[in-house]
Order: C-alpha cells, then structure tokens, then sequence
C-alpha cells in the first residue's frame, strides 16, 4: 500500500487556485491516464476492504463512478448510482443536504437496495463529507446498512470522517492530504 500511496501522490496533480482563489484542486486525471495505476487502485481497495461485508457497491456521481465500477466487478457485487437530483429515469428515493454555500439533492432509483443490504458507499474524495453522508442515509432510508465509506483521497483538514463516524463503518482512503 506505501508503493501505491507514492505513485498516487507522484500522480495526482496540485492546481493552485482552481476552481477559485485560494483552492488547492486535486487533479486525478494523470492517475486515469494510467491503466496500471488504476488496476492497481482497484486491488488497493479490493485489499483495504477484506473482511468487510459488502454486497453492493453505490458510486457517487460522477468521479466515484470511476473506480466504484470497476471495484464492483472485482468484488463480484452490483454498482449502484447516486446521482444529482432529476438525473435517474426511474421512480426515486431522494435526500436533501446543506454544503458550505447553499446545498444539493442525490438520488437512488428505489429497489437498487435490498433491505438488509451491506451497501459501501464509494467517491473519490471526501471533503467535508455532505455527499457520503447523504449517500449513505439513500441507502438507509431503502433498508440498507452502509457498511464502508471508500475515497481515493481524504482532504483531512476539512474533517469530514468525523461525519461518517456516526454510520459505525469501515472508512478506507488511499491517500490523505
């Protein structure tokens, strides 16, 4: 894990001051335009997550797509979608939360999660944790348990694991800033 955590940190790309002044952005699309790298990340998360119940792996939109699917295949489990608000075909279970400025709805189609379901909720970053934990109580509110958080990075000035603390799940993040 130490060898892949330094050819992620050689991979992800600072961008001061993006998308506003005073902003560090983390930019993982050198990461995606590595194929081994990204195998690589999958069979991170596939290890980091041994011994966890997942039976079901739901991705945040959009980035949390890129590596939640793939993940999901390796784990032989279904990938579910959370997207932003009016974005799914199908009738919906929703959840309203605030951010710093203002605040923001995901959905799920409802049925993706059986009740009982271990449900690992996956991004690629967590920031202040808003969107996990709005992820996570779609997952409840069909009768899941959400088992895991997963992120390819954790922006730990920003605390957000203090908020998923509450769901009493497994919290795995392949490098941390």
């Amino acid at each position: 894990m130490t060898d892949l955590r330094s050819r992620l940190e050689a991979a992800i790309r600072a961008v001061p001051d993006f998308p506003k002044p005073g902003i560090l952005f983390r930019d993982i699309t050198p990461v995606l335009e590595d194929p081994i790298l990204c195998r690589d990340i999958t069979e991170g998360f596939r290890e980091a997550l041994k011994g966890t119940q997942v039976d079901a792996i739901a991705g945040i939109e959009s980035r949390g797509f890129l590596f939640g699917m793939p993940l999901a295949i390796a784990l032989g489990v279904p990938f579910l979608t959370v997207r932003k608000k009016g974005k799914l075909p199908w009738k919906t279970v929703s959840h309203k939360y605030d951010l710093e400025y203002g605040s923001a709805e995901v959905e799920m189609h409802v049925g993706s999660v059986r009740p009982g379901m271990n449900v690992m909720v996956h991004d690629d970053l967590l920031a202040t944790g808003g969107t996990a934990v709005a992820a996570a109580e779609l997952v409840r509110m069909q009768g899941g348990n959400v088992t895991a958080f997963s992120f390819l990075i954790e922006l730990s000035f920003l605390n957000g694991v203090d908020r998923l603390k509450g769901h009493n799940a497994h919290v795995v993040n392949l490098i941390t800033y």
